[in-house]
């Protein structure tokens, strides 16, 4: 199989068994949570089946996508479900849980019990990578360099964001709703084992780097330079709002990804407002098509069609951001200076979409 000759040696024996346990499910275990059609029996069989904690595939769900499948639509990086499985040039976790599982991609993509159960597939290959036995499995603070390995990316301070994400959310404990059944993760104090992360700075560590920053109160996180434009042809006359369609780390990952060939100035976390910026104002991030030389673009953690990604925190934080831009760059504080991505010519995007709060939003960015 694919995935297990990726993983190599023991790792891969034991994948090509979890592989082929899976195999022999199909017939039944898939068909039985899929005929039952609750979100808490895909988790529960699932962890059961792959040996993988029921509350971490829980976590890393919800830090995904707040566990909405989004009716099988892509994110920006052309992941799909509840676990985000992803297909694009730089991974292929879509693929490897068809691989695993025995389940069309096609299917894994639209079925949410069945993207449950490829995303812990996933989860489980990984740890057979990273050498986690049977006791290792059972103990939640363990999988911490699995869950980074999940993240796909591939600068170790994105990683890192990503599993203490999916660990605050164990620590936090979780409620949330998946296709309209309540799913909850109970608090709990696990402390991870960080491992070769213990010494990876927190991305929020900018000690000793070198860089243009601009807006103050953000963490310097540079895309690809092959994700943008060095220099700009047109002054600075509009901030561009943007929905990621993804989760922040996810986003970060994949604007420092080459083959994205896209970007953005700044990104905008949901939970806590934090900034990352990650093309300097004075270059030309491509996020706008027309609207890429003279705009700012700002993009804001979430699913357009769910607005429980759009917290206070990250409004304010957000207008904060977009008034201290208005003030540099002398753009107006109202609706024609801040527009949506919807909203710039020769764009077919439908972002911020309905759910975004504009009246709220300028007037925060006017000190409202």
């Amino acid at each position: 199989m694919r995935t297990a000759m990726k993983i190599g040696g023991a790792a891969a024996v034991a994948a090509a068994a979890v592989a082929a346990i899976a195999l022999a499910g199909t017939a039944t275990g898939q068909q039985d949570s899929r005929a039952a059609g609750h979100a808490n029996d895909a988790f529960a069989g699932a962890a059961a089946e792959f040996d993988v904690p029921r509350d971490l595939v829980v976590a890393v769900g919800y830090g995904e996508t707040h566990l909405d499948g989004h009716a099988g639509q892509p994110s920006q990086d052309n992941g799909f479900g509840v676990m985000h499985l992803v297909s694009n040039p730089a991974r292929h976790t879509l693929e490897q849980a068809a691989d695993l599982t025995g389940t069309a991609a096609a299917t894994l993509r639209t079925d949410t019990a069945a993207n449950i159960r490829g995303g812990a597939a996933v989860l489980r290959a990984l740890a057979d990578a990273q050498g986690l036995d049977e006791a290792a499995r059972d103990r939640l603070g363990a999988w911490y360099p699995v869950v980074a390995a999940y993240s796909g990316a591939k600068d170790d301070k994105v990683a890192k964001m990503y599993a203490d994400t999916v660990y605050h959310l164990l620590h936090s404990g979780v409620q949330a709703k998946s296709a309209g059944e309540p799913v909850t993760v109970a608090k709990q104090d696990v402390r991870p084992d960080l491992g070769r992360f213990a010494s990876v700075r927190a991305a929020d560590d900018v000690s000793g780097d070198v860089h243009a920053m601009d807006y103050p109160n953000s963490i310097w996180n540079p895309a690809s330079e092959a994700n943008y434009s060095a220099g700009r042809s047109s002054a600075i006359t509009q901030v561009i709002i943007h929905v990621t369609q993804g989760s922040y780390a996810g986003t970060i990952s994949w604007f420092q990804n080459p083959d994205a060939q896209v970007s953005a100035h700044y990104v905008v976390r949901s939970s806590d407002g934090e900034i990352t910026h990650m093309v300097a104002d004075g270059d030309t991030a491509w996020h706008a098509r027309s609207g890429n030389a003279y705009g700012i673009g700002i993009e804001h953690e979430g699913f357009i069609d769910d607005p429980s990604w759009f917290t206070d925190a990250m409004y304010r934080s957000s207008a904060a951001l977009t008034s201290w831009l208005c003030d540099t760059y002398g753009i107006p504080k109202d609706r024609s200076g801040i527009v949506g991505h919807n909203e710039v010519p020769g764009n077919d995007h439908t972002d911020p979409g309905p759910n975004w709060n504009w009246d709220y939003y300028i007037q925060l960015v006017n000190g409202g």
